[in-house]
């Protein structure tokens, strides 16, 4: 018999997608990702992009404290002795996602550790083919895959990565290891000058790292980056390598440049990586509507509707403008009640 709900995804908009479809009663199944090396490299892993942060200080309802206790006796033994402790500013990513998870478990969700690979919406109910080789049938189906930062893929950045090293200033800029400290933005865009902008309000100052002599940025963006008086531009030039240590973790980077063979080095306590994110959308095959960066897209105003009726898209897969673990939610919680009222409509 075909399900009712197949969420594929396991970040925050996964997750309340699931919490919201098992509380009205839909029985949901959640295929969360398989643990590989593959994932690993690629950021695919299980619970999702949080769950490769630390402290996470802008999620409501967790405030700074010891949650110590209260993760003790939510959690499944098992999975809360693998969680690695750390400093409590507050609630941390995987811990986060965990309670969730188990959230979404505890109402009734059924979670397979496995990744989807294919899938066919042409007929109904549709197919979704698993890595396994397992084949599931559903009548609606919400995808929230979420999308993974871009990296340069050195060395020495995937070893300081949560030690000073991000990819979201949104998310880690006013962490106090970053306060009133030079800091790094790599990239050009509008969205390297918005992190830029954002990070010069907690650090002492900001370097924007770019390998040509003009600003890939919208004219207002770039002016607004040259205007920034705790901003400064190193043109021509790339990073090549993270430098730091295992008690500060970053502490500055070595930049080459691209006119000649010179390099140089500059300090810093953290490097923000602004140049880009990627949709996980490959397993989809271009099945539904994207747009030109190749997030999913939303065919009805405020709705979770895709070009296919009956599946839906939640979290930071069609969201290339705020990528919050809050926003994703909230499209989690949409999305659900989105497919619930398909399935009415469908006497289903």
């Amino acid at each position: 018999m075909p399900e009712k709900v197949v969420i594929i995804g396991s970040g925050p908009a996964g997750w309340t997608a699931a919490i919201y479809a098992s509380r009205a009663a839909l029985e949901p199944l959640v295929f969360e990702g398989a643990v590989t090396e593959q994932n690993r490299l690629d950021g695919t892993l299980p619970l999702g992009q949080l769950a490769l942060t630390t402290e996470v200080e802008n999620f409501p309802g967790f405030p700074a404290g010891n949650l110590e206790s209260y993760l003790d006796d939510s959690l499944d033994k098992d999975r809360r002795l693998a969680m690695a402790p750390h400093e409590k500013e507050g609630v941390s990513g995987p811990e986060l996602m965990e309670l969730m998870r188990q959230q979404a478990i505890n109402f009734g969700t059924r979670v397979v550790t496995d990744d989807i690979v294919d899938v066919n919406f042409d007929g109904r109910p549709f197919q979704l083919t698993a890595s396994s080789g397992e084949t599931v049938e559903a009548h609606t189906v919400i995808i929230a895959t979420g999308a993974r930062a871009n990296y340069l893929g050195l060395p020495s950045e995937e070893a300081y990565k949560n030690r000073g090293v991000s990819a979201c200033a949104v998310c880690d800029g006013a962490l106090p290891r970053f306060r009133n400290q030079p800091l790094i933005v790599v990239g050009g865009g509008d969205s390297a000058v918005e992190e830029a902008d954002y990070l010069s309000k907690f650090a002492s100052r900001v370097y924007m790292i770019h390998r040509r002599d003009e600003l890939r940025a919208s004219k207002i963006m770039a002016q607004r980056a040259m205007d920034n008086e705790k901003i400064e531009i190193v043109w021509n030039h790339t990073l090549v390598e993270v430098l730091g240590n295992d008690e500060k973790g970053v502490t500055g980077v070595r930049l080459q440049s691209t006119v000649d063979e010179a390099q140089q080095t500059q300090d810093a306590s953290g490097v923000f990586l602004a140049i880009g994110h990627t949709p996980n959308t490959n397993f989809l095959k271009g099945k539904l509507e994207m747009n030109e960066k190749g997030y999913l897209v939303w065919t009805t105003p405020a709705r979770t509707f895709t070009s296919v009726e009956g599946v839906f898209a939640a979290g930071d897969v069609a969201d290339d403008y705020y990528r919050q673990a809050v926003t994703a939610a909230g499209t989690g919680c949409m999305a659900a009640l989105d497919a619930e009222r398909y399935l009415g409509a469908q006497g289903i």
